[in-house]
This record gives structure tokens, C-alpha cells and sequence, in this order.
């Protein structure tokens, strides 16, 4: 297949006030800092740009742009398409414990209105941030508090509903890689795809659950849930994971003496008394977790039949540009219509997928 395809840039814009914690998660998120290390950077000047690429053809162009008063009046006046037009998506941060909403409200409404004027289809985030500082019995009351303001400056300024998400953040727990996972899912073009491909591969596996992450940030891109993974009371447990593997990269950096970006593994496994559980590569950009019961004959037919599904996996980097061409073909080629399960040869496709466990 053709490596050089040409990539789909997706512009996203990460604003909100001053002090507001807009660098800390994008450090944490795309640069591998530890929460603790954050306080060491420096106020954002203007606008930093990062081209971070993500699920093979998708490049996110993010602008992490400074919250300073000065540098908000330029973005809405003298640079005002230059900053708003083409924009798929705005992360907008509140600080909770800002002493001056007023004036970050308004901030947001004139921000909102020049994305109206100039990408009037673009999605919002609003993540209201710092929650950590919010006793844990008013968190509830104080984020629907200020949901509920946003979301009416959001209706004056014509954006509807179903275009404005609220997430509440921290960057000492998972709820940060929760709300970003949010952003990268609405990017990926090519998000049903993926997950008609991975319903088909869990129930050949007989997996409760597949999570698909991208290697590189260890954000969920998408996941299937059956059987007994539906009923998992851990509704925060896919962010859980990502913080995990965040921190084992971390752990295995410090000890090979190389950086956390070129930290990498082949394979994750975990057993207990009530399931068992492997994460390895999938393609090039994307690593998939695997959770299955406590069977060792369906466990390694599992690792085995996964290894062998990777070339069909391949069309995630490519889907975009060949088209619905592609898509059709890859969804053939992981799931034809009948089961074969049950099959003499044990072959799922022409590439030879076994499924005898």
C-alpha cells in the first residue's frame, strides 16, 4: 500500500484564559510529563503549534493559543480568520477556581462568536477544569452550575445542543484522558468503521471487551463491549488503563535510560482468578487491549488469532483515502456474513484467521 497518502489535517483550537491549565494537559496528553512536572512551564506566548500525527492518515494541527488579554484581543481582531476559519474543534478551558467569571465568560462568548462567523460546524469542548480543587460533595452541584451558564452563552450565540460537550477535569486523575478521548473520537474519520471491524473480531474471540488505543498517547480511540464486559460497574476504567499505561511507559523509561516517546512494549499480559487480559499492536499507530474470560485454550487462540487479524487491521491507516472501496473490502475481509466458527478448516478469511479455540 501507498505509505505517502495524503494526510487529513483536522485544526484544533485549545483556548480559554490565562492560568486556566491549557499547556499542563496538552503536556500531559501529547508530551508524556508527569502532573507533578507540569508546574515547571512557562505561560504559553501567542500561539504554539504542534502537528501531532494520529490513527495513521489523521493529523491533528493543534493551536495551544495564550490567554493573555493581549494576545486574546489580536486573536478576536487583526488575526480573526486567521485564528477561527477551518476549525473542526474548540477546546475552551474554564478554571474553576478563577475569582473573575465574569470576565472568562465573556472571553468564551466573544471567542464563540468569531468561530460562529467563520466555522459555524465546528464542535465544541468545554472543559471545566482544576476540579480537584472543588470539595468532592460540591462537585456535582458547582460543574452543573457552570454547564448550565455556558451552555445558554452558547445557545445565544447559535451553536446547537448536540454541538457543545461539557467534561470536568483534573490533571490528578483519568477524567483528563476522559474528556480528550472524547475529542479524538469525534475526529477519527473513520470511527464505525473501526468498530463494525472490532464488534465482528470480539465475537469471534468470544472477548468481553476490546479497547483500541493509540499507541503513541495510549488514548482509548474506540471500544466494543459484550456479554459480562456490559455489565463492568467501572464506567471510567478504559481512562484508567491509559493512565496505567502511562505510567508503566514512564517506569520503563527510567530504567532503559531512554526517553518516555520511544518507549514501546510487544505485549501486555495480565491473568487472575476472573478474566484474563493482553494488550499488543494492532497497526502502526494503534495498540489493542483484549479482555477475556478465564479460559487459557480461548486465551491463546485469542493472541494468536489477533496476531494474525493485524494485516487486516492495515485499512485503519488507509481507509480515508481509498474510500468506500476500502471500507467495504476490510469489512469483508474481517467478517464475511456467515459465522464460521464452526467451519472444518477454521479459517475466518482468505488470510487464514483462525478461529478454533
Amino acid at each position: 500500500m501507498e505509505r505517502g497518502k495524503r494526510q487529513k489535517q483536522r485544526k484544533v483550537l485549545l483556548m480559554g484564559r490565562s492560568g486556566a491549565g491549557k499547556s499542563s494537559m496538552r503536556s500531559i496528553v501529547f508530551s508524556h510529563h508527569n502532573a507533578k512536572d507540569v508546574r515547571r512551564l512557562g505561560a504559553t506566548v501567542d500561539v504554539e503549534h504542534s502537528n501531532i500525527r494520529f490513527m495513521g492518515n489523521l493529523m491533528l494541527n493543534l493551536w495551544d493559543c495564550g490567554g493573555q488579554d493581549s494576545f486574546v484581543e489580536s486573536y478576536l481582531t487583526n488575526q480573526r480568520s486567521h485564528v477561527f476559519t477551518h476549525v473542526a474543534v474548540l477546546i475552551f478551558v474554564f478554571d474553576v477556581s478563577s475569582r473573575d467569571a465574569a470576565s472568562d465568560m465573556l472571553s468564551f462568548a466573544s471567542t464563540i462568536r468569531a468561530l460562529h462567523e467563520f466555522s459555524p460546524n465546528s464542535k465544541i469542548f468545554v472543559l471545566i477544569h482544576k476540579m480537584d480543587l472543588v470539595p468532592a460533595d460540591q462537585k456535582t452541584a458547582v460543574f452543573q452550575e457552570k454547564s448550565d451558564g455556558i451552555r445558554a452563552t452558547c445557545e445565544e450565540e447559535e451553536f446547537l445542543p448536540e454541538q457543545v460537550g461539557f467534561w470536568a477535569t483534573s490533571i490528578w486523575d483519568q477524567s483528563l484522558y476522559r474528556a480528550w478521548t472524547q475529542v479524538i473520537y469525534f475526529l477519527v474519520p473513520n470511527a464505525g468503521t473501526i468498530e463494525n471491524m472490532l464488534r465482528k473480531l470480539a465475537d469471534l474471540l468470544d472477548a468481553s471487551e476490546l479497547i483500541l488505543y493509540e499507541r503513541t498517547t495510549c488514548l482509548v480511540v474506540t471500544h466494543i463491549s459484550r456479554g459480562r464486559g456490559k455489565k463492568n460497574p467501572f464506567t471510567d476504567r478504559f481512562e484508567r488503563l491509559t493512565s496505567i499505561l502511562k505510567t508503566h511507559k514512564h517506569s520503563m523509561a527510567r530504567h532503559t535510560g531512554t526517553m518516555v516517546s520511544e518507549v514501546s512494549f510487544t505485549e501486555l499480559l495480565v491473568k487472575s482468578g476472573k478474566f484474563m487480559f493482553f494488550i499488543t499492536r494492532l497497526t502502526e499507530n494503534t495498540n489493542l487491549a483484549v479482555v477475556m474470560p478465564n479460559d487459557e485454550g480461548a486465551f491463546n487462540a485469542a493472541r494468536v488469532n489477533v496476531s494474525l487479524a493485524k494485516g487486516e487491521f492495515a485499512y485503519l491507516d488507509i481507509i480515508e483515502k481509498k474510500g468506500k472501496e476500502a471500507q467495504r473490502t476490510a469489512r469483508e475481509s474481517i467478517a464475511p456474513e456467515e459465522d464460521t466458527r464452526g467451519s472444518e478448516d477454521g479459517e475466518l478469511s482468505s488470510q487464514g484467521l483462525n478461529s478454533d479455540r
